[in-house]
């Protein structure tokens, strides 16, 4: 019998306190006046049900969740520009507050539904009054267009079980191609919304 509330208070803490450092990470290069390759932070614990639910769908003992569950500690970090995205990466290998055990390239090797997003996993050390606990944890990097068509997908994906009907899913297909030439044609003027950002940016402090 698993107490739930004990067994997931290290990874709300762990949530919590990678909420902070990354969103640090925003807050010094804005100190440094440079622009930041991280737009914004989330994150959550998944809720039981979802993970009850996983843990069927993998076959994973609820015994062995904290070693063969990913994501029940989840983060996303939103970029606006494609190539922010491995600015990111690099600047998550440098840290030593964690362990990358695997990163997982799901935008260079797209999945079939049209998911992109690159993953790191990472084991985060927890302090508790029991001393520490190092618990997995999942950080998401991907662009705001992308986030939003896995936004869509995630919700319809609970709506029909993981079954799409045929034309949803070819809707979704061509949502995720239009959700990657925005990316692509946003990259390719980049500079020029930076400078318009930066441009808007002063004129709004001054």
């Amino acid at each position: 019998m698993i107490f739930w509330e004990e067994f997931l208070e290290p990874y709300k803490q762990a949530v919590e306190e990678l909420k902070v450092k990354l969103k640090g990470i925003r807050r010094q290069f804005e100190l440094e006046g440079t622009r930041s390759s991280i737009e914004f932070v989330t994150g959550r614990v998944k809720p039981i049900p979802s993970i009850l639910d996983k843990s069927k769908l993998r076959n994973i003992p609820l015994d062995k969740l904290d070693e063969q569950m990913q994501d029940i500690a989840g983060l996303r970090i939103m970029c606006q520009f494609v190539d922010d995205i491995n600015k990111v990466v690099e600047l998550l290998r440098m840290r030593n507050d964690f362990e990358i055990v695997e990163e997982k390239d799901y935008i260079s090797n797209k999945k079939a539904s049209g998911y992109r997003s690159y993953h790191v996993i990472i084991r985060y050390p927890v302090q508790t009054i029991h001393g520490e606990k190092k618990v997995l944890a999942e950080v998401q990097i991907r662009t705001l267009a992308m986030n939003f068509w896995a936004t869509i997908e995630h919700s319809l994906n609970y709506k029909y079980n993981g079954q799409f009907p045929e034309d949803i899913q070819f809707r979704l297909q061509r949502a995720a191609e239009a959700a990657f030439l925005l990316d692509e044609e946003m990259s390719l003027i980049r500079e020029e919304i930076r400078e318009a950002q930066a441009f808007f940016s002063s004129k709004k402090d001054n």
